[in-house]
């Protein structure tokens, strides 16, 4: 019986009450939710050792690090500090997005030594593994695929990006009507090559019951990837976007009828203006069903910064539906991430998830902004550390310049609580 299942039955089992607790709401709520399919449950695959993590409508909205290694870099020992250093910093789940040789090695060791739910995009494994045993990835068989997606769910991954929604009749679109960054899916990539080679069905598309049985199985949530997302402004909310988006509503309500646990893949790069309304979409055709994005990214021209460009659209995302944050590095667009960038999205993530609950939350998400500016008033830099999200780079800021009095060195003694502290105002 899946989680699904339960929760449909009425149960409120120890996994929805650790849920609950941490969200601050009450369990027969989140059951609801459950039920529904507008919250996913994730977490429990590797028993006691794992965070309970619940995504959807009403809750605090989640944040996951990318990790893995590249055919070009790959050091298990780097990848895992790196899954270490996002747990550290706050984010809610991990995803090994491994493309190495030793991608069995870097999985199996982030399941053994992290606390947090894990995802894995098993298309990455069975292309990587057609090239060794075939030559190409468009070798790969479709037996081996589906094998690729029952071996994760043995090792115990909590959910698993499925590119069902790119269909061969989407596909052959492609050449009439390029679009300016073509597909930018890594995941899509592979499967489009392998439908126009074979001229056949996608075989996650062609054999989704027979995926709906494994996740039934092993009860992983199936999180439906978007192949076709635009990796552009130019091809934001084009024909493409929202040719799989309506597939992928369909597949939702498979998924439901199977009793697994679903969340869909939202786009991608779009202008700040259409942010709001693709989210909109996503949330009504598939009927409230968690919305997991990444960014969006809202500007092309951000290499180098595209953590803070992610944020700006997660934030946007967040506020009008979206549920969980693919968080962006610094190095996106540019280069495998660094243990630092690592830190950097992660945070960048955080801070956009945080506004935006602000907002959705109230202040279930705010009261910690409240306490920030009365320690801010008292000039308490010791409660305006612990606040923070990143509390060590705010000290290290804090304290890089020497200071004459207990303001920062910004305004020294012209401070504006030294001049009128606050209680003299009645505003503590």
């Amino acid at each position: 019986m899946t989680v699904m299942d339960e929760a449909r039955r009425g149960r409120i089992t120890e996994e929805v009450k650790a849920a609950a607790k941490e969200e601050g709401l009450e369990p027969e709520k989140l059951r609801r939710g459950i039920a529904s399919g507008k919250i996913i449950l994730t977490g429990y695959a590797r028993g006691e050792r794992c965070k309970i993590v619940a995504v959807g409508e009403g809750l605090r909205t989640k944040v996951n690090a990318n990790v893995g290694a590249s055919s070009e870099f790959s050091n298990i020992k780097i990848e895992l500090e790196k899954a270490l250093t996002a747990v550290r910093y706050g984010a809610d789940t991990l995803m090994d997005l491994s493309t190495s040789e030793d991608l069995n090695e870097i999985r199996r060791l982030i399941l053994k030594e992290t606390p947090l739910p894990v995802g894995t995009v098993p298309i990455y494994q069975a292309g990587v593994e057609a090239i060794r045993k075939h030559g190409a990835i468009v070798d790969m068989g479709e037996d081996e695929v589906l094998r690729v997606v029952e071996n994760h769910a043995k090792e115990g991954v909590d959910f698993m990006t499925i590119h069902a929604g790119i269909t061969q009749g989407i596909t052959a679109q492609l050449a009439e009507h390029p679009r300016v960054a073509g597909v930018v899916s890594r995941g899509g990539v592979f499967l489009a090559s392998w439908i126009l080679h074979h001229k056949a069905e996608n075989p996650f598309y062609k054999n989704f019951d027979y995926l709906l049985e494994i996740a039934r199985s092993y009860d992983f949530c199936i999180s439906l990837g978007d192949s076709l997302r635009p990796g552009s402004l130019a091809d934001a909310s084009d024909w493409f976007q929202i040719q799989e988006l309506l597939t992928v509503q369909k597949l939702v309500e498979r998924c439901w009828r199977a009793g697994v646990q679903v969340m869909v893949e939202g786009p991608g790069h779009l202008p700040l203006n259409q942010v709001e309304a693709n989210v909109v979409l996503h949330k009504s055709l598939c009927k409230g069903a968690p919305l997991y994005l990444l960014g969006p990214i809202v500007t092309d021209i951000g290499a180098g910064y595209d953590h803070i460009v992610g944020a700006v659209g997660g934030a946007v995302a967040a506020m009008a539906g979206a549920d969980f944050l693919c968080y962006v590095t610094p190095s996106e667009h540019l280069a495998l991430p660094t243990v630092e960038d690592v830190r950097e999205g992660v945070i960048a993530a955080r801070l956009a998830a945080h506004c935006a609950d602000v907002v959705k939350l109230g202040e279930r998400a705010s009261r910690h902004d409240l306490e920030m500016a009365q320690a801010r008033a008292k000039l308490d830099w010791e409660t305006m550390y612990k606040l923070s999200l990143d509390p060590v780079r705010a000290r290290e800021v804090r304290e890089k310049g020497k200071t004459k009095t207990d303001a920062c060195t910004m305004c020294g003694q012209y401070c504006v609580y030294r001049i009128l502290p606050a209680k003299q105002t009645g505003c503590i």
